[in-house]
């Protein structure tokens, strides 16, 4: 989701929202569960996280009440800057499991071997086309879609049908409207440059972003800066006089203006362009060297539990994996369904995303 993506009473996130790849650690103590069976030993797990990590108070007293163990969430920036974090304490993590490395980056952790396999309980209810590691060193979690988001009043008041497709972006009508996240140090700005490779293939995504930075694309380094500071749509945006009208966001990114607005509107003001998505699934792993494996997998088993599972729409704004979940009224009514998210096999964005990123720095940033 990666991403991976801010939650903020005054900002939109979805998932895995995203900033630079640097960011400071900071913790929190609060739980989350599993059925499984009371901990022993150590009564903490810590789970090592990028900053979306939220869960409902309830939730996370259940768990502790479940297993008897209670979770320390050390949160560590953008998606990236925590998995980088872990790749430089492999073998002696700074936790037991690791939540938030999504499928753009999921190679980075694997071929590094940051965690030991473990198949949680509960996966047979899982999507199975989810499941991208058959060795269950991660476990899926969640899924988002990575979309250009428009401003509903921007559009109406121009007399402009606002793009839908990675096609319209690059037409002179919406010239210097988009601003997008830097695909080298943002997981929505990746899965965004993602998902114009899978549109154009590896020959002709060069092509596509020149003609959007000869239409005026602009990049910032992250999420935050995109969303709050530059779209014209956000709260943030609105208050910081914000210019763009076109932002790389999430499909969930509406139903967030919805739900912190006050007083809440009847519908949201901000749209999502579908035919600009990139599917992006997150993770979760129990860490190599975690000094509290077994709290670890009874975590990984509470994850993709109908508990939290139906918890997290709201709070991390992202879509549960597990068959069953069910998802709140305000998520499904305000976020946008993408039927055809673009997407990219695993092993192609392992051999190639070094190249494609570089590539694109080339092109779009110097």
């Amino acid at each position: 989701m990666s991403t991976t993506r801010k939650i903020a009473v005054t900002a939109v996130a979805a998932a895995i929202g995203a900033t630079a790849l640097t960011g400071c650690g900071s913790s929190d103590d609060s739980a989350s569960g599993s059925g499984g069976t009371r901990g022993t030993g150590s009564k903490t797990v810590t789970l090592v996280s990028h900053d979306s990590f939220n869960a409902s108070k309830g939730v996370l007293k259940e768990f502790t009440r479940q297993t008897g163990y209670t979770v320390k969430v050390l949160k560590s920036g953008d998606a990236g800057a925590a998995l980088n974090q872990e790749i430089l304490t492999k073998g002696s993590p700074r936790g037991d499991v690791f939540f938030g490395v999504d499928n753009t980056l999921l190679s980075r952790a694997l071929d590094n071997g940051l965690f030991t396999p473990y198949e949680a309980k509960g996966l047979d209810r899982v999507a199975a086309d989810v499941q991208l590691d058959d060795k269950h060193r991660v476990t899926p979690v969640d899924t988002g879609d990575i979309c250009v988001n428009y401003d509903k009043k921007y559009f109406a008041d121009k007399k402009l049908a606002p793009p839908q497709s990675f096609e319209d972006l690059a037409k002179p009508a919406y010239k210097n409207l988009l601003v997008t996240e830097n695909a080298a140090t943002s997981s929505p700005g990746l899965g965004f440059l993602l998902g114009s490779v899978a549109t154009y293939g590896a020959d002709g995504y060069q092509d596509y972003w020149k003609k959007l930075k000869n239409n005026g694309v602009k990049v910032v380094d992250g999420w935050e800066q995109a969303y709050n500071e530059e779209f014209s749509g956000s709260a943030g945006g609105k208050k910081a006089k914000a210019d763009r009208p076109l932002v790389v966001s999430y499909a969930s990114s509406p139903p967030v203006e919805v739900l912190y607005a006050d007083p809440q509107p009847k519908t949201a003001p901000t749209g999502v362009a579908t035919g600009t998505c990139f599917r992006q699934i997150e993770f979760a792993g129990l860490l190599d060297g975690a000094k509290n494996a077994a709290g670890g997998k009874a975590l990984l088993d509470f994850l993709i539990g109908k508990q939290f599972q139906e918890d997290m729409p709201l709070n991390m704004f992202v879509s549960p994996v597990t068959k069953g979940a069910k998802v709140p009224d305000l998520f499904t009514k305000f976020g946008a369904t993408v039927d055809k998210p673009t997407t990219v096999a695993p092993d192609e964005i392992a051999k190639n995303r070094e190249q494609w990123v570089q590539s694109w720095s080339s092109l779009v940033v110097k």
